[in-house]
């Protein structure tokens, strides 16, 4: 389905943004990946796919960098077809207690970055009269929680953001939606399981439930492979007129 077309995913080197440059180069995309870490392994396992692999290593908390990144996209592919903004850190703390450094970390990584790749993407997008941009928010863009409150408020803003590109967007072949997953077993979210563990002394499959139970009804974590899926429909024909969407894959969590 998306042979020929090339989608930049922003922290794709592991987790949720690799599994959502798999599913996207199985429809046959070029992908251009970003993120910290390891960049050879995803690399291959992209190529492994059929389709072309370009890495670049920006600091999405400057925008010098998101710059450059779209630059070398653009020479590498010749326009960014599919845009995810999936890059995030995450930092847990009561607000009197946050680190107005972290704040300031979050806010440019989980949000300000976005606007930088979609101000940049939208042009050559609104040119070729077709293009998606899908913003990785969160069940968190749409509720709270306790001591989240530079995370809360980036994703509050990443679903705002999506719905007014999509305004801006409606009358051209360019979409704009979110996506916001609740818990997903990330290697960052097992680490929370087994920090809680042993903070509690309980077997790790207890601090699961509990993890779980707190948020998220089914008791089941969503799935990058379901993310994945996802952000595929998103970029096919049926949902040509899904636009400003902020869609939950949340187990039940935001219909509480």
């Amino acid at each position: 389905m998306l042979k020929g077309k090339t989608a930049l995913v922003t922290g794709s080197t592991s987790g949720i943004g690799l599994g959502i440059a798999k599913a996207l180069a199985q429809q046959g995309a070029h992908i251009v990946l970003n993120g910290f870490g390891d960049s050879a392994a995803p690399k291959a396992e992209i190529e492994k796919l059929g389709v072309r692999a370009e890495y670049h290593g920006a600091d999405m908390s400057k925008p010098s960098e998101i710059e450059d990144m779209m630059k070398f996209a653009a020479a590498k592919f010749g326009r960014v077809d599919v845009l995810v903004n999936n890059a995030g850190i995450q930092h847990v703390a009561k607000v009197e207690d946050f680190p107005p450094e972290k704040w300031d970390a979050i806010i440019a990584i989980n949000l300000s970055s976005a606007f930088h790749t979609t101000r940049l993407a939208v042009p050559a997008m609104r040119e070729a009269n077709w293009g998606r941009v899908i913003n990785i928010a969160s069940a968190h863009g749409l509720v709270a929680s306790a001591q989240k409150s530079a995370y809360v408020a980036a994703k509050h803003g990443i679903v705002g953001l999506t719905k007014a590109v999509a305004l801006e967007t409606a009358t051209t072949g360019v979409t704009c939606n979110a996506i916001c997953p609740g818990w997903v077993l990330t290697p960052l979210v097992q680490k929370q399981i087994d920090d809680r563990a042993a903070r509690e002394g309980i077997p790790v499959e207890q601090a699961r439930n509990e993890l779980l139970g707190e948020k998220q009804p089914s008791l089941q974590f969503t799935t990058v492979d379901q993310l994945g899926g996802l952000a595929v429909f998103l970029c096919s024909p049926a949902a040509d007129q899904v636009r400003g969407v902020a869609w939950q894959v949340d187990g039940g969590w935001t219909a509480q």
